[in-house]
């Protein structure tokens, strides 16, 4: 064995020993560990023991422990409710002092805007209170029953002495008294329904300040001025726009106050006081117009009225109902709508407007209808027209302030008061031309002027088809054609509307005419009367919508030749037995003895029989148009003065001529008769030439035309348009 593997093994066998000596060491001190551990054991035991023993000992402190610990929760329980509620009644002395603070301040205050600020802080106050009130009602009952447990656990469990429970008792009875009397009274009988009694005394009292500003200070400015009557003050007050009837402080105060009564179960109560002032604002408003004729409305009373009357009523219908819903009711629908919008999700204020707006619309309507009910008289026609017209034009508006189920009452009327003007009108224009035809039985006048229905009848119907009512009557032709034949039937057009009615009537005007004519006796009058009236009839319609309409070949065929003949036939009978007693012929058979009795006898019945037409001229025969009065006169000059003239130079060595009247008198008493006038003799007339004294049946084209228009235009106002 080598020297260093005997080296390597004495290494490893001191190793070898070092660790035995380890494991020696290591032993011991692992029993001497075990030994601690020993000891230790024994004194855990001890502790045990004792602990087992002091635990037996506390063990009903423990109990008692935990019964204290559920008592005062259920006592934490019971006084937390009842000290939120000794805090709300705290709360609520608090406010309801600081109510009599600004309900002082609130009566001495006199400047407005300071007073609407003041009223705002009185709505918070009241809201406040009435929140802590209501909290206070919430609060009494937990309170109440929380208080019932404890007492109650109380008695049962014995966990305190009776002195406390019984006080605890008492306690609980005293609070309930306390909320079933204070807290009532609080509510019904406090403070807080005198601020509400107050609040509504406020709310009306600003309600009554909103005026109308606008047509009220339009109004009264116009009362200054003496040159502007009542009529122009109602067109100046239907000119203007609406506007807001509040400022916006006033508009939010009402609108708190509204809402606080409607929170205080007080909601009728602010509905009535809304609605019954602002009526009678509105109604305040419009009596401002004096609108006395909105009191007569049954259809006897109507018929009763003169005509004069009713007409201006009518216009002050138009006027004031146009008033009424452009400026009244706009301006009453957005206060409403202001502040009564935020009650009832917006449900409740439609319904206050059209309790507002209701009597009102009545009251209007109920006219309206009374007039469209009334008799059918051809003058109302126009104003009839007016009506329908005026309520077309406010349709949109009025639709649009009356929407919604609450006004559907208020519409339906609007609608039923469109179609009664709608039949009235049609009913009294077709039976226009059938009062017309009753009207035969009338004497025709007596000196052979245009009669009166003529006049009115061709004035009437000119004026009807004017730019003013001729849209509006055939649309009332069209609707009523809709309704009877209804909405699928053939349209026609705007002309055959009118045109077929136009003629009718006309036509009835011609037929009266003719029958009238055959009551006269004189057979003079007969002809001036035709020849005047159909004179008329064209000259009136000549170039006019009427004319146009009717035709005016027709016109010239029907009333033009037909008075120049009756013009023929006025010479013939009145001047040709005159002229035909200055005939030459008869003098011719008579010898030299008799020649100059026979020439004196016909100037002396020439003379006699020229006195009596003249006279009768100038009291039976009258010709009121100038024009054609001035072409009667030329042809009756050209037709008598030449043939007098002529047998008085021819026969003069046979008769005394200063003993005869001179061919200038003749001329000037023919001149007088027919009251010429130098300013009738200008240029620009019509002309209507009569025959020359030949027969109508001889073909002869004798007839004139028309030489040039008459220059002279037919004016009159909307109110004078029917001259009866």
């Amino acid at each position: 064995m080598s020297m260093e593997e005997l080296k390597q093994e004495d290494q490893i066998l001191s190793k070898l020993k070092q660790t035995c000596s380890d494991l020696n060491n290591l032993l011991q001190l692992s029993f001497n560990v075990e030994t601690s551990l020993s000891e230790i054991e024994d004194k855990f035991n001890v502790m045990q023991e004792n602990l087992s023993i002091a635990s037996r000992r506390i063990a009903p402190l423990q109990s008692l422990s935990i019964a204290n610990k559920a008592l005062d929760t259920k006592i934490n329980r019971a006084i937390s409710p009842a000290l939120s509620l000794l805090e709300s009644f705290k709360l609520s002395e608090s406010l309801q002092r600081k109510l009599l603070e600004l309900s002082s301040k609130l009566a001495n205050e006199k400047s407005f805007n300071k007073r609407v600020e003041k009223l705002i802080k009185y709505v918070d106050t009241v809201d406040d209170l009435n929140e802590a009130i209501n909290s206070i009602s919430r609060e009494c009952e937990p309170a109440i029953q929380k208080l019932q447990e404890v007492v109650e656990f109380l008695s049962r469990t014995k966990a305190t002495d009776q002195f406390r429970t019984h006080r605890l008792r008492e306690t609980l009875i005293t609070l309930k008294a306390l909320c079933e009397t204070e807290v009532d009274a609080m509510r019904f009988d406090g403070l807080l329904d005198d601020a509400l009694l107050n609040l509504q005394d406020e709310y009306e009292s600003l309600l009554n300040k909103m005026r109308h500003r606008n047509f009220i200070e339009a109004k009264s400015d116009r009362d200054d001025d003496d040159d502007i009557d009542d009529h122009d003050d109602v067109v100046a007050a239907a000119d203007m726009v609406s506007t807001d009837l509040g400022s916006e402080e006033e508009i939010e105060v009402l609108t708190r106050i509204s809402e606080t009564l409607a929170a205080n179960d007080c909601l009728d109560i602010c509905i009535d006081i809304f609605v019954k002032v602002r009526y009678k604002r509105a109604a305040k408003a419009l009596m401002r117009l004096n609108p006395e004729y909105l009191k007569t409305y049954s259809l006897e009373e109507i018929d009763e009225m003169e005509w004069a009357s009713l007409e201006t009523a009518i216009s002050l219908w138009i006027q004031h109902f146009e008033l009424a819903i452009k400026n009244v009711f706009v301006s009453e629908k957005t206060l409403c709508c202001q502040v009564l919008g935020t009650i009832m999700d917006g449900v409740i204020w439609p319904e206050c407007f059209v309790k507002i707006a209701d009597k009102i619309m009545a009251v209007f309507f109920r006219f309206g209808e009374g007039v469209a009910r009334s008799k059918k008289e051809p003058q109302k026609l126009f104003k009839l027209l007016d009506m329908f017209e005026s309520l077309e034009k406010l349709k949109p508006e009025f639709s649009e302030i009356f929407a919604g189920e609450a006004g559907a009452d208020i519409c339906s009327r609007f609608r039923e008061l469109e179609k009664l003007l709608v039949h009235s009108s049609t009913k009294v224009f077709f039976e226009f031309g059938l009062q017309i035809e009753a009207n035969q039985d009338v004497l025709p006048p007596q000196d052979g002027s245009v009669p009166k229905l003529v006049r009115y009848a061709i004035n009437y119907l000119k004026y009807l088809l004017t730019d003013a009512y001729s849209a509006t009557m055939i649309r009332v032709l069209r609707t009523e054609q809709i309704w009877k034949a209804g909405v699928l039937s053939t349209p026609e057009t705007d002309e055959n509307l009118l045109k077929d009615s136009m003629f009718n009537i006309v036509d009835a005007i011609r037929r009266n005419v003719e029958s009238k004519k055959l009551r006269y006796k004189d057979k003079v009058l007969p002809h001036v009367f035709v020849m005047n009236t159909y004179w008329y009839i064209y000259m009136r319609t000549r170039s006019t919508e009427l004319g146009k309409l009717i035709g005016d070949q027709y016109m010239k065929k029907t009333y033009k030749i037909v008075a120049e003949e009756s013009a023929y036939s006025y010479q013939k009978q009145a001047w040709g037995p005159l002229v035909r007693m200055l005939d030459k012929e008869e003098l011719k058979r008579v010898d030299k003895d008799g020649l100059t009795a026979m020439i004196r006898a016909k100037m002396e019945a020439f003379t006699k029989g020229f006195d009596d037409i003249t006279q009768r001229h100038k009291s039976f025969y009258h010709i009121p148009d100038a024009d054609l009065r001035e072409q009667m006169r030329e042809a009756t000059m050209k037709l008598v003065v030449p043939a007098y003239t002529e047998f008085l130079n021819n026969f003069a060595s046979s008769l005394h001529v200063k003993s005869y009247p001179s061919p200038e008198y003749i001329e000037d008493t023919l001149n007088q008769m027919f009251e010429v006038v130098d300013h009738h003799k200008s240029s620009g007339k019509s002309s209507l030439r009569p025959r020359q004294m030949r027969d109508p049946s001889d073909g002869s084209k004798s007839l004139s035309g028309e030489q040039s228009r008459r220059s002279k235009d037919f004016r009159r106002s909307k109110t004078s348009a029917i001259d009866t």
